[in-house]
């Protein structure tokens, strides 16, 4: 195993933030894997994926372990539904361009989210109408101390919105090598309730629009708001869009009538985070080479050479400013590593 010491993480975060592990190994098989996971060595091991999810406030004093595991294998199908294994490694957008280039539905709501596929259901990433958990079918991990191999269900894994067991009681405890999807061969759930997708298949004239045409419209709608990590630092949504009892939500739209929201249930509503940072006056906005994006507020972006406390100083200022205009606490949906 090729050992790398005092490496630089910059390229493997894509905020770009210029921090050093104490040793770092990128890992291809579940051999090499389990071998990196036992390095007496190195008692601290930090997991590393895509590197998308996560802001680095200091130097990791670890064995950072990069889960670089490829490979997409059918492992089941039938007339309607096809079941694919995914590695670990594999990134995310590319593997919902394979399903979408192959006429595999489900994911395509979900083009262009950073990242990679071991990392995804921790998160239970979605976006547009759309969650992981609504077409994931297992995943297979290893126990970072016993190197047990699991299978958990999506029962076993209590996928929450932005939350799963794995950022609850399974936190830090085992590394996920492979996910396995469910997807639909033909009758495709179309999810097109998102106003923006609406608009941009109206604009396009398209009025049957096939998984492609859903994707294109997303990678379209994303790439107008989101900056492209490796021209600006960046880490995606940064906020998680907060849920609100619906008693605080009407007294809210009292004062703000245009306020866009998402009904959750019947006594639940989900408010933009986006539009309560924008609402703050931090849309565009710039301290140092830590900002706001100023096409979607909901991106905190590194300019060049901002540190992670930097970006986090940032993050408590929207925080407390949006609690102070609004009553909301608003929390973070990136990893932020001490």
């Amino acid at each position: 195993m090729q050992i790398t010491h005092n490496a630089s993480l910059k390229s493997y975060n894509t905020f770009g933030i210029s921090a050093k592990a104490r040793a770092f190994i990128s890992v291809t098989d579940i051999e090499m894997l389990k071998e990196a996971l036992h390095l007496e060595a190195y008692p601290e091991k930090f997991i590393l994926g895509g590197g998308s999810n996560m802001l680095l406030k200091s130097d990791v004093n670890a064995l950072v372990i990069h889960v670089a595991l490829k490979g997409i294998k059918t492992v089941k199908e039938t007339a309607d539904n096809i079941w694919l294994e995914v590695a670990g490694g594999e990134n995310w957008h590319e593997f919902v361009m394979y399903c979408v280039n192959h006429g595999y539905g489900g994911v395509e709501n979900m083009a262009l989210i950073p990242g990679n596929v071991g990392t995804a259901p921790v998160q239970n990433i979605g976006a547009y109408g759309v969650e992981l958990k609504d077409h994931f079918y297992s995943c297979t991990a290893i126990h970072r101390t016993t190197l047990e191999q699991k299978t958990f269900s999506l029962e076993d894994c209590r996928f929450g919105y932005r939350d799963s067991v794995f950022k609850n009681e399974l936190k830090d405890q085992y590394v996920i090598t492979s996910v396995t999807f469910q997807l639909d061969k033909n009758k495709h759930q179309l999810h097109t309730g998102y106003g923006a997708i609406q608009q941009v298949l109206k604009e396009k004239e398209i009025n049957y629009p096939s998984i492609k045409d859903i994707a294109q419209a997303v990678i379209a709608i994303r790439s107008s708001k989101l900056p492209d990590p490796k021209k600006l630092g960046n880490s995606g949504s940064f906020f998680k869009n907060p849920v609100v009892p619906k008693t605080i939500f009407e007294t809210i739209q009292q004062k703000y009538p245009e306020m866009p929201f998402y009904p959750v249930s019947e006594a639940e509503v989900k408010i933009p985070a986006g539009w309560l940072i924008e609402q703050a006056g931090f849309k565009g906005k710039r301290f140092g080479d830590a900002g706001v994006h100023k096409n979607q507020a909901l991106v905190l972006v590194n300019y060049g050479n901002a540190s992670g406390n930097e970006i986090w100083d940032l993050a408590l200022q929207i925080q407390k400013e949006v609690h102070q205009q609004f009553g909301i606490e608003i929390q973070p949906e990136v990893n932020i590593i001490e």
